[in-house]
């Protein structure tokens, strides 16, 4: 007898459920949509002299394990 998607589906995320894991849904800004870039771009010019904003980069690229990267 041949399953269906959905009873496959079901059965692997049973498996996921019964090794402890459970479902997650999140929502993240649309990279593809119009005006996305620009939006980027502008909050990165309006950061681009503030004082925290360079510590901060600054920490993170202390903390950051680069090695070995191209």
């Amino acid at each position: 007898m041949r399953t269906t998607i959905a009873e496959r589906v079901q059965k692997h995320r049973a498996g996921l459920r019964a090794a402890g894991l459970r479902p997650v849904q999140i929502w993240v800004p649309d990279t593809r949509r119009s005006g996305f870039a620009d939006e980027c771009r502008r909050q990165s010019q309006a950061l681009s002299d503030d004082l925290q904003e360079a510590v901060m980069l600054s920490a993170l690229a202390a903390a950051a394990d680069t090695e070995g990267w191209k």
